[in-house]
């Protein structure tokens, strides 16, 4: 009777240890797979820079520099940056220097083009434009102001839909979208 109760009490340790284990590898396996999780969460906020940087010089010896808090770089096109707090400083040969800011941009890496959205402020000698929305293009050579545009100097206040501005030469197009309205001005003297 002694020798059975004996092998009882093995077996009941036994499926004690076994169960015991059992359990406590589940718990490391599910602690694993959380970390697994974890490590893919970071690869996907991987693709958020802080404090982007970006300089190019074009073949005039006109400079562009652009500064932005944070960076998000596009998951299907990594020459596109998304751009939070964004400030630019495009610096032209034999002229004065051109400041942009905004609230957001859109930056390719590969041929400069930025555009810039809400709270597009842009300033050059004494002259402010403000706006929605303003496309800057070094291939086009111009810069494209649009959607609730102000610009102000010294002496007027102009309000149009579009500014279409060539970098190069400074020729400058004001411009209404409906032919039935025209650009306000008001003088200021």
């Amino acid at each position: 009777m002694k020798k059975y109760v004996k092998i009882f009490l093995i077996i009941v340790a036994s499926i004690i240890v076994f169960v015991l284990l059992y359990f406590n590898i589940n718990k490391n396996k599910k602690e694993f797979n959380k970390v697994e999780i974890d490590t893919k969460e970071e690869n996907y906020s991987s693709n958020i820079i802080n404090g982007v940087n970006y300089t190019s010089k074009d073949s005039k010896g006109n400079e562009y520099i652009i500064n932005a808090e944070k960076g998000e770089i596009d998951i299907t096109n990594s020459n596109v940056i998304y751009l939070t707090d964004v400030n630019a400083l495009i610096k032209l040969d034999n002229s004065e220097n051109v400041t942009v800011t905004s609230n957001f941009g859109k930056y390719n890496i590969n041929n400069y083009n930025t555009i810039f959205s809400k709270n597009v402020i842009i300033k050059y000698l004494n002259n402010k434009i403000t706006a929605d929305y303003a496309d800057f293009s070094i291939g086009r050579n111009s810069m494209i102001i649009s959607k609730n545009v102000i610009y102000n100097n010294s002496e007027n206040i102009l309000k149009s839909d579009t500014i279409s501005i060539n970098i190069e030469t400074k020729d400058t197009k004001i411009f209404m979208h409906e032919t039935n309205k025209k650009v306000n001005i008001k003088s200021l003297d």
